[in-house]
């Protein structure tokens, strides 16, 4: 099989097809949870609840009653871990910024190599704790389904062959670069019919969750 083929088709039709399943279904996913409706409100509204909705966006990013040590610390830590790991390598390894240039017209300054390196050993760290506990927690086991795994898996994957490919490690580039595009295709089409959708509409459920609360005089 020739890479160059391999790779000239992910960079170009294979992306354009990825973004577009990903935009389509999460216009989709929105449009169906905005269209679900709710039932009326039979408490008295003491307020319109709207500042309440915007303060439990930003109270829920908070410990559990401000205390770190509160169980479940060890998902708390290892999540914040791989999110803020993640964040950091999507937004500021040099790469990533020339192709949201190059797709978008859109740049900002990176981050020293080594940096970025830092980050993105602590994420795929993280993910591996969180698979481990995922994986030895008798409740979390029996919590878990297919979709789960399938998810930390579409995660790791590109994490894992990024740095691969960034380092050159183990494989020849041209292959290690392949695969990496081509994992954060596949994450980009199931993005929307899976659990990441979390990425967006967790904003939008603790806002709707808080303004409701606010409405009935109550605190979420």
């Amino acid at each position: 099989m020739n890479i160059e083929a391999v790779l000239q088709w992910i960079r170009g039709p294979g992306l354009s097809l990825a973004i577009g399943l990903f935009v389509f279904g999460m216009l989709l996913k929105l449009l169906e949870i905005f269209l679900l409706g709710r039932k009326r409100n039979l408490a008295a509204v003491r307020s319109s609840g709207a500042a309440a909705g915007f303060r439990t966006i930003f109270s829920r990013f908070l410990p559990p009653e401000g205390n770190i040590l509160r169980n479940p610390r060890f998902t708390f830590i290892f999540g914040y871990a791989f999110h803020i790991g993640l964040f950091v390598v999507i937004l500021f390894l040099a790469p990533h910024i020339q192709v949201v240039q190059s797709l978008l017209g859109l740049s900002w300054p990176s981050l020293p190599t080594p940096v970025v390196d830092v980050f993105a050993i602590i994420a795929l760290i993280a993910l591996m704790a969180l698979l481990w506990y995922r994986l030895t927690s008798p409740l979390m086991k029996y919590l878990s389904t297919a979709q789960d795994y399938l998810v930390w898996a579409l995660t790791f994957v590109p994490l894992l062959s990024g740095y691969m490919a960034y380092h050159h490690l183990l494989l020849p580039y041209p292959w290690l670069l392949a695969i990496h595009i081509a994992s954060v295709e596949l994450l980009l089409v199931l993005f929307p019919f899976t659990k990441l959708t979390h990425a967006f509409t967790l904003f939008i459920s603790r806002w709707y969750t808080g303004m409701m609360a606010g409405q009935k005089g109550v605190q979420s």
